[in-house]
This record gives C-alpha cells, structure tokens and sequence, in this order.
C-alpha cells in the first residue's frame, strides 16, 4: 500500500524518461512511481492536487544560513540613501540594542545606495560608548567605530573604518562566538524561509571560517537544530578552507593537510552531510574586492585577492589531494584564472576524473576562459539575483565590452559547463522563481537588459535549481527529479513556469513544499 497518492496535477519530472505525470505515488518517503504504475495501487491516502504544477524540490547550491537567520533579527539601514537617515537609524538601534561598552550589529549596510562610505568619526557620534559592527551587505566588508579599531592590531588595514576581506575577519575574532543554542535558533529561522520559497536542499557555503564562519561549533550548531527539529531542509555543509591543518599522514595518503580525522566531502546522510571545500580566492564586486584583470571602470584599482596567487593555489591542491570536493569561490576573472590554474595543477599530480569541483559565483568570466572551465569539468555555481538587483551597477562598473561576461548563461551551456542556480541568501533576493525570470530575461529590477545573449529557456534554468544543483552536490541519487526511488521532495505551484508569459514566472505562487513525501511548509494558508 501506498503511504500517498498526489494526483490531479502536472508534474514536470525534470526526467527526459518521463517528462510529465498526473499521478505520483510516494512509500516512506520516496516515489515509487507516476501514472499507470500508481493509479490501481491501494494509498492511505489520497491528495487532489486541483490541477496544480508540481516540480522537483529546488536545490540552492550556494546560501548562507545562520547569517540569513541572525540579519532577519538584526537592526537594518537597509533602503536608506541619505547619510543623516543611515547615522539616525544607527543612533536609534544602538540605544536600544546593548549597555555601554557592549556589541551592537546593524545589517543592511551598501555604500552605493548612501553614495559614500561611511567614516568610524560618523559612527562615534552615534556609539554612545558601545562597540558598532556595520555589516556589509556583500559579506566581504564591514565598517566600524573607534571602539573596535582601537582594539584591532595595529597592521590592520582600514579606510576611514571600513574593514574588506581578511580585515573583516580580525574584528570578526574580536567577538566571543555565538552559542549553539542561538546558531541552531538562526539556522532554523533561515531553512524555514527557504521552505517558503519551494527550496527543500541547500549547501551552506562555508562554516568554521575567518570570512563568514560563526564560531569553532558551528558544524555541531547544525546538528543540534537537526536534533531540536529546527532543521527542515536537507543541508550540505561547505568547510571552510582555513579549517585545513598539517598532518602526519601516511606517505602513501598523499595527504599534506586535513581536517581532524581526515573528515572529507560525504560525511554525513541524506539530511546534514559535509559537502565541498570552500576556497577563497577573491572578494566581490558590491564591495568592489573581487579580482579583475583590469580596474574597474572609473576606478583606480582592479580588486584584490585574499592572499598570495601561490598560497591560494597551494590550498587548492592540498584540498584536491587530501580527497575533497572544492568550492572555490571566485567572481573576477583574475580570481577565476587563479581557480583554474591550481585546478588544473591539482587535476595533474592526482587525476580525479569524478571529483566534481565547482566555482561558486563565477561573476566575471572572459571568453577565453570557458574552454578552460569545460576541460576541467567543473560546475559554474552562480547567483543570477545579483544581476537583478545590482545589475545596473555591476554593468557600469564592467563597462561595455565586460558587462556581457557578467554571471553567464547560455554560454556556459553551450560549452558543456554545468550551470548551477544559487541565491547566497541573504546577500540577495532568494527565490529561485524569480531567479529562473531572470536567467531567461537577463532584465535587471529596472529593465536594463544585460548580456541578452546569456539568456537561456526556461526548462534550461528550471534544471539549474533541479538537475544542476543535485548533481554539483553529490546528491543526484536521491535529488532533482521526479523518478522513482528518489525523495519524494516536491514544491507546488500555482502555475506552470514553462507556459506563462517569462515576466510572470517570478511571481508564481508556492502553494506548498513537501519533504519526503509530506508537507513541510505551507506558505500561502
């Protein structure tokens, strides 16, 4: 017998075997069949679905989750563009916030919509004795007041207060971490929003780091909101690469650094595992630190990488040798030319033909480069929201001949690059509807078009949050599809993205998500 029957519906299987049902049938939690297979089998119960589209669970290949459920509860100067307006609202959360000599955050912090930075003399008005953390919303800056930059060493680089990249990090360390009770808090918080959003799986894009890490237990956080049942999604955890230690390992392992008991890409099971390495080679370009070839246009500079092009490299390899998985985040084009020449260097002193590396964003990639990515058999992990929100000034600051190469598309499809859909939640918007409106328009929020030859079909962006992701995240044998013996993890809709006019796609509605085979998330009633 049946556990269920989901019927009256169009299931859009993303299985070229079968490419859409009306029935499905699903068995401790996975299907077990569509159509004739199902329909004379006995079910406990069945569930008219009143003609409703039904997809896959979308897979976000790339997220931030305890950092999106702290800035839901963190005070915002999100939207403000007036300077006065960000210093008031700053000055109101800070007396509100904390007692002197205390931390108090603020979220919502982008120098673009207030026309300058900040300065930490601005802030000191405002401080009233506590000690301010004013997130960028990128994640690769922060700005701060004289209370924090008085306790930083001495060789740590600031302008003004604003603190990019590894600078970040050093006032990052000057806070006691958050406890596992607050973390698996924030965690839920965020996993429950993806539900909203149809996502069922996610990858969690690097814990236990400088950049973007949230303390030592950060991995048993995610454990204990798995125990609590706080946990709703399945989550794969990326480990950051500063994590990596010196090993005494056997000669024959091969293996110069490692995480404590050779802990690597697949530890785990269906619902929390570990998933890549995530590598650092550069910044991003809201912060204007990711890594170009030329400066950006009508600035002085062309970004920066996180360290030595050979120290990169040389955790690149030592990640490959010692049997991971790698995330290697690059968004400029010379962050990615760093990325591939280690690849290709680690690919030669090991040959992993299956190791499936990826590059997480994939910002800014030059023509002679996409021949690169496609020999290496890496995955393009990008975040088309970034181009609608910030695209009119990510084209401008690429100037005319650069911004086509923004967060591509069709280009990578043509060359046999797997294209992974992602949000980087909460760096920006995270619906993968309005992501897939994106990828076949290439229409920032104001209607600029940007590299309308990177536009690609709708059934070639629904995989990139289905097929695309499970696959870049080992998950494919369980996740993706519509087949039988994989999870019965599902998102219904109140339309069918693939025959609504495309500037409609990102307003369908989620009517329900289930995970494995039952409804976890109900947004709409």
């Amino acid at each position: 017998m049946l556990c269920a029957r989901l019927t009256n519906a169009r299931f859009l299987t993303m299985d070229a075997d079968h490419p859409v049902a009306h029935d499905l049938g699903v068995w401790r939690g996975r299907i077990v069949g569509l159509d004739a297979a199902v329909t004379s089998l006995p079910a406990r119960e069945v569930i008219d679905l009143q003609g409703a589209t039904v997809l896959p669970g979308f897979v976000d290949a790339h997220v931030h989750l305890a950092w999106t459920g702290f800035k839901q509860r963190t005070p915002s100067i999100a939207g403000l563009t007036r300077i006065d307006d960000a210093l008031a609202a700053i000055d109101e959360a800070v007396t509100r916030e904390g007692t002197p000599g205390t931390w108090v955050s603020i979220a919502g912090y982008d120098q673009r919509a207030l026309g300058r930075h900040l300065t930490a003399a601005e802030l000191d008005r405002v401080s009233h004795g506590r000690k301010l953390y004013v997130a960028h919303d990128s994640g690769h800056g922060c700005l701060v007041n004289s209370a924090v930059l008085d306790l930083l060493p001495a060789d740590v680089p600031h302008e003004d207060g604003f603190l990019a990249e590894g600078a970040m990090g050093a006032a990052r360390a000057l806070r006691l971490p958050y406890s596992q009770e607050e973390l698996a808090e924030a965690i839920g918080r965020a996993a429950r929003a993806c539900l909203t959003e149809g996502v069922t799986a996610c990858a969690e894009a690097g814990i236990g780091g400088t950049l973007l890490g949230h303390g030592p237990l950060e991995l048993g956080a995610y454990q204990l909101a798995r125990d609590r049942g706080l946990l709703p999604i399945r989550v794969q955890l990326m480990v950051s690469a500063d994590r990596l230690r010196p090993v005494a390992a056997h000669r024959d392992d091969g293996i110069p650094r490692a995480l404590d008991l050779g802990l690597r890409t697949g530890f785990g099971d269906g619902r929390l595992s570990v998933g890549a390495l995530k590598v650092f080679t550069d910044g991003g370009m809201m912060a204007r630190t990711a890594a170009l070839t030329r400066p950006y246009e009508g600035l002085g500079h062309a970004g920066q990488l996180q360290d030595d092009p050979d120290v990169l490299a040389g955790t690149i390899v030592d990640g490959h040798l010692a049997g991971w998985q790698l995330a290697v985040h690059a968004i400029g084009d010379r962050a990615a030319d760093v990325a591939l020449d280690a690849l290709e260097r680690a690919q030669r002193l090991r040959p992993r033909p299956g190791a499936r590396h990826r590059v997480e964003h994939a910002g800014l990639i030059r023509p002679d480069q996409l021949p690169r990515l496609a020999r290496l058999g890496v995955s393009a992990v990008v975040q088309p929201s970034f181009l609608r929100h910030f695209g009119d000034d990510y084209a401008a600051i690429m100037g005319e001949e650069r911004a086509p190469w923004l967060y591509r598309g069709r280009a990578f499809l043509d060359h046999g690059i797997p294209l992974v859909g992602s949000s980087d939640r909460p760096v920006a918007d995270g619906s993968p509807l309005r992501a897939v409106q994106f990828m076949v328009e290439r229409a920032s929020a104001s209607g600029r078009t940007i590299g309308p030859d990177e536009g690609i079909t709708v059934d070639e962006a629904l995989r990139a949050y289905t097929v695309a992701g499970a696959f870049a995240c080992r998950w494919e044998d369980d996740l993706g599809s519509l087949t039988p013996g994989k999870r019965a993890d599902l998102v219904v809709l109140g339309d069918d993205p693939t025959r609504v006019d495309p500037s409609r796609i990102g307003a369908i509605e989620v009517v329900a998500t289930y995970v494995d085979g039952r409804v976890a998330g109900n947004p709409t009633r």
